[in-house]
């Protein structure tokens, strides 16, 4: 019997919410829009670091979930300002030439990919692409940047020792500079120099390409690594190197391997710290959540000056209500209404309202997740758990704001209700 008695108080709760909103539409307008407000936030920002999350692992598992790097210096968020004295790894080595083929040669390596990148102008004819990023990577990219190159081919392990001056393009390129027409064997300039035109690469849109570049959209070349290292003006110092083990060897050892023969190589005696770095994917995801949790929780702040206008806006509409219905819960007393019952009934009406606002939120939130992932690589879904905090925040934003009038509503005296004019 209680709970059907609470059950229809909840109703009668829910009845009493709506009438508020058809009596003070603009107060009730302004608390629902500012808990819409607060809960678009969340639940925008839940899914958009949620798809960029999940296409930034798809760009890692490109590479292979064992893979990693090896780099002049690491990656990550720190306080560091850009002095050497607290940046001491400003000052190591550039990975070499012969530490990469060392690396390429080790029995644990199934391959070792050498990668420097750059920028400059490519040129056809009369037709001119500026700033056109570039990756110059040694022979085996293709087995771990899973891009498909038809028409044409990619470069020969003889045209990347000989550092020929052959070029791969991708769509975007290609279309800027010949069109419709064929650019298999055609001459295009490079930095002045003529460049032979072997391929057209294709690849996948994903966060981690789109944000360095990368990306379908952005016209972009693949040249052999040591063609550029000899015969451009591109900045060796940034070479590094994507290492994939051999099947069945433990990721770990490798990497213990690598490092053992680097320090070797170097010099280094054993208290001294690696002057390069080991970088495998989860120490990336790891960089990842650093930074978009930073930005996310700054999505929850903002999230939470939308609840808080709610809230205030729950506390006017609900005290003007109490003082409205006065009379009433005076009758409802002196008829044996108990003080929890009109705390229970003032609650559910402001529970109600701050809903309202959520389910808006939610509704808009999951609208512009739906438009960025149709007409952006990021593939955006809202995830349960923003869901779930959306609803739990909106409601505990009723429960909190609306305790105050509900207290007030049931501490009424009836005698004295029952004469409010």
């Amino acid at each position: 019997m209680r709970i059907v008695d609470g059950v229809l108080m909840a109703l009668e709760g829910i009845g009493m919410a709506l009438d508020a909103i058809r009596t003070n539409k603009v107060r009730a307008g302004l608390t629902i829009a500012g808990v819409a407000i607060g809960v678009f936030v969340v639940v925008a920002m839940g899914a958009t670091v949620n798809g960029i999350q999940r296409s930034f692992q798809a760009d890692l598992d490109e590479f292979g979930a064992t893979s990693f790097q090896v780099r002049r210096r690491g990656v990550g968020i720190n306080n560091c300002d850009g002095t050497d004295d607290t940046c001491p790894d400003r000052r190591n080595p550039a990975i070499s030439l012969a530490e990469w083929q060392a690396i390429r040669d080790m029995p644990e390596v199934e391959t070792a990919t050498a990668w420097l990148f750059g920028q400059t102008n490519f040129d056809y004819r009369d037709r001119h692409v500026t700033n056109v990023g570039y990756d110059a990577q040694s022979t085996d990219w293709i087995k771990t940047d899973v891009a498909d190159v038809s028409p044409g081919r990619s470069f020969s392990r003889a045209e990347h020792d000989a550092a020929a001056a052959v070029v791969i393009i991708n769509d975007t390129l290609k279309n800027r500079l010949f069109g419709d027409s064929d650019p298999i064997g055609k001459q295009i300039a490079v930095e002045g120099k003529q460049f032979t035109v072997i391929g057209v690469f294709h690849t996948k849109a994903g966060f981690l390409k789109s944000l360095d570049g990368r990306g379908p959209d952005k016209p972009r070349a693949i040249l052999p690594m040591m063609t550029a290292y000899r015969h451009l003006d591109v900045w060796r110092r940034g070479l590094l190197m994507m290492v994939k083990p051999k099947a069945g060897n433990d990721p770990l050892a490798v990497q213990d391997a690598v490092t053992e023969l680097l320090r070797a190589r170097r010099g280094l005696k054993p208290g001294q710290p690696n002057n390069f770095a080991l970088v495998a994917q989860d120490r990336m995801l790891e960089t990842f959540d650093q930074l978009f949790g930073a930005i996310f929780m700054v999505g929850l702040a903002l999230s939470a000056v939308g609840l808080l206008v709610g809230g205030v806006g729950v506390v006017a509409i609900m005290m003007i209500s109490v003082t409205e219905r006065t009379r009433e819960i005076g009758v409802r007393k002196a008829l044996g209404a108990t003080r929890g019952t009109i705390l229970w009934q003032f609650l559910v009406e402001a529970a109600t309202l701050t809903s309202i606002g959520a389910i808006l939120g939610l509704l808009i939130g999951t609208g512009l997740a739906w438009l960025v992932r149709t007409y952006t690589p990021v593939p955006t879904a809202v995830p349960p758990s923003a869901i779930i905090t959306a609803i739990a925040a909106s409601i505990a934003t009723g429960v909190v704001f609306g305790m105050l009038p509900a207290l007030r509503a049931s501490r009424l005296d009836p005698v004295e209700a029952l004469r409010y004019e």
